[in-house]
């Protein structure tokens, strides 16, 4: 297998990223892992790695647009790729140019929405559906089907018991 950097010489260091359902494999050439601090863990960047492919793999690394540094905290392209991270939020418009490639390469998107607490989503889950039942049970009774509107009944004063009892009891 050639290195994806050269494209000339065996690679021998191979890298493997998963992320989500995505798998994302780099084989490169000892010279060229060296090159990119591969082989020097304290030299090695995944960010900088993955800014200079972006993702496709492409033979050349993006040319770099000189020293560009946010106007806001003066943190520099250089000091993301070398720490993983951005030095404020006005980074993000600042280095924006590659910046959803390389989020997608790392995360299942661009956008970040947070993480909520089971406990919480299973607490949510309910009032959504408990909410549908009741659009349900409004559509049953303006439809005079009261079977049905008596069932969509029965069934919300259940999910409301279900909401109101503490967990553990």
């Amino acid at each position: 297998m050639k290195c994806c950097l050269c494209k000339e010489r065996e690679a021998t260091v191979h890298l493997t990223q998963i992320v989500g359902d995505k798998m994302q494999k780099l084989d490169l050439c000892e010279e060229c892992a060296r090159s990119k601090g591969v082989n020097d863990p304290t030299g090695f960047s995944l960010a900088d790695l993955l800014l200079g492919l972006s993702g496709s793999q492409e033979t050349e690394p993006r040319p770099r647009s000189g020293e560009l540094r946010c106007p806001h905290c003066g943190f520099s392209q250089a000091e993301f790729k070398k720490l993983g991270r951005f030095g404020c939020p006005e980074c993000y418009q600042t280095f924006a140019e590659g910046l959803d490639d390389l989020l997608k390469t790392m995360h299942k998107g661009v956008r970040h929405v947070g993480k909520v607490p089971k406990a919480y989503r299973g607490v949510e889950d309910l009032k959504r559906r408990l909410q549908r039942l009741q659009q349900e049970l409004a559509r049953a009774v303006q439809e005079e089907n009261f079977e049905r509107a008596a069932e969509l009944r029965d069934e919300i004063k259940q999910l409301q018991a279900r909401l109101t009892t503490p967990r553990g009891h």
